[in-house]
């Protein structure tokens, strides 16, 4: 598998982290992708680049260095996003904005640069992180959730765009993660949430970085077009 180049968008911490570690540890060339600062990452597969996936200018620079660096890219893995929550009544227009142009239009960005040479070496595997809330709404998050919603249907439409190219898209749909924002949660505000969640447990980055990996691994080569939510059978 060291013949396999993947870039995971928003490897800082949280779910983009755990992508990107999981796909190192199966032996992937992982480019983990950082827009302002990164802890240290150590790996003989592991490399970092900057860049804002917000600017096509930026995904263009990056995918254009992968592919210098490494002859191709095989994995595109979209997860950095942003939330900036409101009930729309109060929700500043430039927040509804920022929320859109990065989770969006991020995608759009940098699955723009990277299927030129998938397209090139007739082989890539896609995966973008949307969230369960894209597929049911959440008060409070308008944007949040248009963006979401926006990335699946953007999916799905590029899946049957590249599929006679040996290239697939997919969404993985993650639910309530553990993270520094469910550890903040009140007791009562956790019952409350675990009250939609059959499984009775947050789930954890560790679920969907092994769902991401499955996606991006030949095991997945007749899967296209599809939304896995990784939500314990909350949706």
């Amino acid at each position: 598998m060291a013949d396999k180049v993947a870039l995971v968008t928003g490897a800082t911490r949280g779910i983009g982290r755990a992508i990107a570690d999981q796909l190192a540890s199966e032996g992937y060339v992982v480019y983990y992708n950082y827009r302002s600062t990164i802890d240290v990452v150590t790996g003989d597969y592991v490399k970092t680049i900057k860049g804002d996936i917000a600017s096509l200018e930026d995904c263009s620079r990056m995918i254009d260095e992968i592919v210098a660096a490494q002859g191709k890219i095989d994995v595109l893995v979209n997860n950095a996003g942003i939330t900036r929550d409101g009930l729309l009544m109060r929700m500043k227009e430039e927040d509804f904005d920022m929320v859109i142009n990065t989770n969006l239009k991020g995608v759009y960005n940098m699955c723009k640069a990277a299927v030129k040479p998938m397209m090139k070496k007739r082989f890539g595997k896609i995966v973008n992180i949307s969230s369960v809330v894209g597929i049911t709404g959440n008060a409070g998050q308008c944007n949040y959730a248009a963006s979401k919603a926006g990335v699946i249907g953007f999916s799905k439409s590029l899946a049957k765009e590249v599929a006679t190219r040996n290239i697939t898209v997919n969404c993985v749909a993650p639910g309530f993660i553990q993270s520094d924002m469910t550890d903040e949660l009140s007791d009562e505000q956790k019952q409350n949430i675990m009250k939609n969640i059959p499984m009775q447990r947050f789930g954890t980055v560790e679920d969907v970085a092994k769902t991401v990996s499955f996606l991006a691994s030949d095991n997945a080569s007749y899967i296209t077009g599809q939304v896995i939510s990784v939500d314990g059978g909350m949706v």
